[in-house]
């Protein structure tokens, strides 16, 4: 009993065929309806567990993201210049020191990002918490990225909101700003079409999209790696024998 239930909530999916699958597991789980069942594990311990992985897979997304080139080494979500200053790059690359400018300001960016990941993980944890048996349930019946999902919609605001002074400080701290602003001053003047974005509010929502792509990989590895299991109620709850 124990292997199946192990097997199925690792893998955070049934697909309808499975649908019948998900009765039985669920009647095992709980005992048959008794919560104090000697013989399953009560639907207090399924969710407890689903919390404590979800919450070990956020507090390491947030601390490998916070990390020094947690952003900037990484090729899945390193922070560059938007698109429609591909033409500004360009253009900018070619004056003298012109590059330079363009790598230090995408290095300031990616720094940002850094910066503030170190504010994710308390908010992660706090949605993870608030989170009903009804959420957590309907994680385990979800997709392989539900989790993410459902920490994407409990959370992006706080986090945009935790994110933003934090990037607009750190830019500010290595002169990212004066950086953007030298790029792109330097590219108007020989450009009619002038281009002025928002910097910390671009790098905000690149650094959001960065931990949720991380968040999305650990989920996956909650689902597909028993080795995670890192407490005696993970390996009850998530255990193969």
């Amino acid at each position: 009993m124990k292997k199946v239930i192990g097997i199925l909530l690792l893998s955070f999916i049934v697909s309808a065929s499975n649908a019948q699958i998900l009765k039985e597991v669920y009647k095992k789980v709980t005992g048959g309806g008794d919560k104090n069942s000697t013989n399953g594990l009560s639907t207090e311990e399924v969710v407890s567990g689903l919390k404590e992985a979800l919450t070990l897979g956020a507090e390491k997304s947030a601390s490998q993201l916070s990390n020094m080139d947690g952003f900037f080494k990484n090729a899945a979500i390193k922070i560059l210049l938007p698109d429609e200053a591909k033409k500004v790059v360009e253009t900018v690359s070619r004056v003298p020191g012109g590059q330079k400018l363009v790598d230090d300001a995408i290095l300031s960016m990616n720094r940002a990002a850094e910066d503030a990941a170190k504010s994710a993980a308390p908010i992660f944890v706090n949605a993870i918490k608030n989170m009903s048996f009804a959420d957590a349930w309907n994680i385990l019946r979800g997709g392989d990225s539900a989790a993410t999902k459902y920490l994407r919609e409990q959370t992006t605001k706080p986090l945009t909101e935790a994110f933003k002074p934090v990037i607009e400080k750190s830019l500010e701290k290595v002169n990212a700003t004066q950086h953007w602003n030298t790029v792109f001053s330097t590219y108007n003047k020989f450009s009619f079409k002038k281009i002025n974005p928002d910097l910390s509010g671009y790098v905000t929502d690149k650094a959001l999209e960065g931990i949720f792509y991380q968040l999305a990989l650990e989920e996956q590895k909650i689902r597909k790696d028993p080795v995670a299991q890192t407490s005696n109620l993970l390996k009850k709850v998530f255990g193969v024998n």
